[in-house]
């Protein structure tokens, strides 16, 4: 048997952020790596997640997930090769998807461990396309924003690893028309020349309301929201009579010291009978199997494709997180632990 490794780091949150984080608001530490107890395995963890919804997890505050805890252990999901079993339902060698990220090793109860299937995708996949983010494209899409064939689409953050994916399967779904803003010009000429977008916009290069309207004269039948602020005001304004839209998500505003003011022209809401609507996705796992199952066809078959912005090395966990927040992705960013 191999020796286990005795001791192994993990970042920490060592500081509430006040606006923007910054380095001495955490810390990476060392600590011992034990044998796992009954019904846990050990994990040596090959890519972790970072996501924007972590930022809320930095304040203390009461919300659908709990705040990280000051000088402990950050959580969020990895994917890794148990090395030490203490359960029998998971063998050493076995991959698996879990929810403690940010470290080298996890000691992971084995009721919060999931096997997955290099066969299917590789590994960090399960980090993206096939795991939560792509989850939550799915749910917000088909079940929040009740999304049907020949809808116009606009999803904003579309370069990201949520937006990109909502995108492609609307195209999937026969959407009539696919509209995605992002925050460069390279991703722009992404989502059309690689992503099969029918239109899209750099949101810096005007304002949103107009960029929008040119893209879709005709007006939007469903908003996908990971943005928030100027694009939800510009979306409630281009959408249609009984538009929908999935509030996945509002980055622009997660950084923010003051008060954010809301859209201005909510009125709308009545006369087009609007549904705007919450996303969480932890209230739609009963689509897991079926979206794996679906999804995954569709990432062997080249039909939907995904892309991945990779930071090697747990020492620039704190680089990968912040460069998420100021939009440095290009699809999932992931922390990768293999070399």
């Amino acid at each position: 048997m191999t020796a286990l490794p005795t001791t192994g780091r993990s970042w920490h949150l060592v500081a509430r952020p006040h606006g923007w984080p910054k380095p001495e608001d955490f810390a990476l530490r060392e600590a011992p790596v034990t044998e796992p107890g009954e019904g846990r395995v050990l994990v040596r963890n090959l890519h972790f997640s970072v996501d924007p919804y972590m930022r809320g997890r930095m304040n203390d505050v009461k919300s659908y997930v709990p705040p990280f805890k000051l000088d402990q252990p950050m959580d969020g999901g990895a994917v890794g090769e148990v090395i030490a079993s203490a359960d029998e339902r998971f063998a050493v060698g076995d991959h698996v998807l879990h929810g403690l990220g940010w470290r080298e090793y996890a000691e992971v109860p084995a009721k919060y461990a999931t096997k997955v299937d290099a066969s299917l995708a590789p590994l960090s996949a399960y980090l993206g396309a096939l795991g939560m983010p792509g989850l939550t494209a799915y749910a917000g899409l088909f079940e929040v924003a009740s999304f049907k064939e020949g809808d116009a689409v606009f999803v904003s953050g579309a370069a990201g690893a949520v937006g990109s994916q909502v995108g492609q399967l609307a195209k999937l779904r026969g959407a009539s028309r696919v509209i995605g803003s992002a925050g460069s010009d390279e991703k722009v000429k992404h989502l059309i020349e690689d992503l099969g977008f029918d239109a899209a916009f750099n949101y810096k290069n005007g304002p949103v309301a107009e960029q929008l309207r040119a893209a879709a004269p005709d007006g939007i039948d469903v908003y996908f929201d990971n943005v928030g602020g100027d694009h939800l005001e510009a979306a409630i304004g281009s959408l249609n009579v009984h538009g929908r839209a999935a509030i996945c998500g509002m980055i622009a505003q997660y950084n923010n010291t003051e008060s954010t003011p809301g859209p201005r022209n909510m009125a709308l809401i009545i006369g087009k009978r609007l549904r705007l609507q919450g996303l969480l996705v932890s209230d739609h796992a009963a689509l897991q199997s079926q979206f794996v199952e679906e999804v995954s066809a569709w990432i062997r078959s080249g039909e939907l494709k995904y892309s991945e912005t990779v930071v090697e090395g747990i020492e620039n966990g704190y680089d990968a997180f912040v460069g998420l927040l100021r939009g440095e992705n290009t699809g999932k960013m992931i922390v990768s632990l293999t070399r």
